[in-house]
């Protein structure tokens, strides 16, 4: 199962590079410049940044697990973008 979130923001690839730095002090993750990915235990996040907009693909085992882990990354991402917080909306893919 997998969602898409497109967030808006000014510095896309900035913001990835914060959510990778962060979540790999605990959990394997790699970036470069344009794509990111964060390999949690029971999903997989992976990003891209684009002109203006930070796309997040998330895939997860079920639909619990699925919901927890949206949570978890869209919260840590306001964190980091608390200044102009972007709004995240989840879509299926």
């Amino acid at each position: 199962m997998m969602t898409i979130a497109r967030v808006e923001t000014e510095t896309p690839a900035r913001t990835m590079g914060q959510l990778c730095k962060h979540f790999g002090h605990r959990i394997p993750t790699s970036h470069d410049e344009r794509q990111g990915r964060i390999e949690f235990t029971e999903a997989l996040c992976e990003l891209e940044a684009q002109e203006g907009t930070l796309v997040l693909r998330l895939t997860a085992t079920d639909e619990a697990v699925m919901a927890r882990m949206q949570k978890v990354v869209a919260d840590h991402l306001l964190r980091f973008a608390f200044r102009d917080p972007p709004q995240v909306v989840w879509q299926p893919a």
